[in-house]
């Protein structure tokens, strides 16, 4: 923080708070794993899987390491060879990328839509080829993609659709949750996420049982019975004390949601008492969407993005930047051929985008110094321009 700023800090995200009121009942479920033994496949594995199907309106949903394990397993069950063309948008997290590429896979990367960062329909329509053996959208920041129209250019082409549901866990789209529209869909438990562990862990959810048979043998080295292996497959498990605090935290999640959802609005309802409209916009919400909000992006227009998060920061407000360079723009991607300004929706989007603090546990006046100290950076670029 600034000199002479004794304000506190306003953190971009606290999980302690969280956990905090959890905490007697969450170390009760610990302990009786612990007493039990049963760190591996314990009944609270089970409990979390079928929790998770219940409210993906699924039939299967198998627990495994993270969810970037979630995703290589769902490439994995399709059996991709070299070559084989999968299509992400490059405005993501790397481990939606990065399974394809582990596979042998050529990546194709397509633009976003600018309002909600997710894959842009009309650009996956466009870089389908023969060789397109899988889509992954993505369920970007909390909100799902335009899945409706995903899924009919999909099913045009008899292409799988593979959800990357990380950021998205409770959200729908049309009424329809997420992990229910692809074959297949993944989760993250990452702490940070809507439901977050104590650590890695992940999900994958499957409508067809025989899909949801092979995800199962794949995340056990494809043994099956023991030390008898059908094929190759990877060590990816849910450890059983990390389910038995997701099954207590699980309990809260509508609760945590409609905070954040609160919380979302009461920035709204902020931000609209100052005149911002030149230097920023808000996340745009689409009306068919249940927006979960595990990010809350505003876009910084004019260049000053990078200024603004500093003075943030400077001010102890926790703020970041997701994602600072589009995947087709990594170093490892570059032999993809994608030249600068091949997706310009996506490269915008990275130069403009900048995230707020929005946990459930977030405190009114938080909020309030928030806007409060965004509306001070902007005077004082006023003050200096009219100087």
């Amino acid at each position: 923080m600034t000199q002479g700023n004794t304000a506190p800090p306003v953190p971009l995200l606290d999980v302690n708070r969280g956990n905090h009121q959890l905490r007697d009942e969450i170390l009760a479920a610990i302990t009786a794993v612990v007493d039990s033994g049963r760190f591996l496949h314990g009944p609270d594995v089970s409990a979390l899987e079928s929790d998770i199907a219940k409210m993906c309106a699924v039939p299967h949903a198998i627990g495994c390491a993270s969810g970037s394990d979630a995703l290589l397993l769902a490439l994995m069950a399709l059996e991709l060879t070299a070559g084989d063309e999968v299509i992400v948008p490059s405005f993501t997290f790397f481990a939606t990328a990065s399974c394809a590429d582990r596979l042998g896979c050529k990546l194709v990367f397509v633009d976003i839509d600018p309002r909600t960062y997710n894959m842009c329909p009309d650009a996956l329509a466009a870089a389908i080829t023969p060789r397109t053996r899988a889509i992954i959208p993505v369920h970007l920041f909390g909100q799902c993609a335009r899945m409706d129209e995903i899924c009919r250019i999909a099913d045009r082409h008899d292409i799988p659709v593979i959800e990357d549901a990380a950021q998205a866990i409770g959200a729908a789209y049309h009424g329809r949750p997420a992990c229910n529209w692809g074959s297949m869909g993944c989760l993250s438990f990452y702490p940070t996420k809507n439901l977050g562990g104590f650590g890695d862990g992940g999900m994958l959810t499957a409508r067809n049982d025989h899909v949801a048979d092979r995800l199962r043998l794949l995340a056990s080295h494809g043994m099956r019975p023991r030390y008898y292996h059908q094929v190759v497959g990877i060590n990816s498990r849910l450890d059983t004390i990390q389910a038995a605090v997701l099954v207590v935290k699980l309990r809260k999640l509508n609760d945590y949601t409609r905070a954040r959802q609160a919380n979302a609005a009461r920035y709204a309802e902020l931000f609209a008492q100052a005149d911002h409209a030149e230097q920023f916009s808000l996340p745009y919400q689409d009306p068919a969407a249940h927006h979960v909000w595990n990010q809350f992006g505003i876009r910084v227009t004019g260049g000053q993005r990078d200024a603004l998060k500093a003075y943030l920061q400077q001010q102890g407000i926790g703020c970041e930047v997701y994602y600072p360079v589009p995947l087709h723009e990594q170093k490892c991607f570059q032999h993809l051929g994608f030249a600068s300004g091949s997706l310009p929706e996506t490269e915008r989007a990275s130069q403009e985008i900048l995230h707020l603090p929005i946990y459930p546990e977030m405190q009114v006046a938080e909020q309030d110094r928030v806007v409060s100290c965004i509306r001070q950076f902007y005077q004082q670029a006023y003050r200096r321009q009219a100087a």
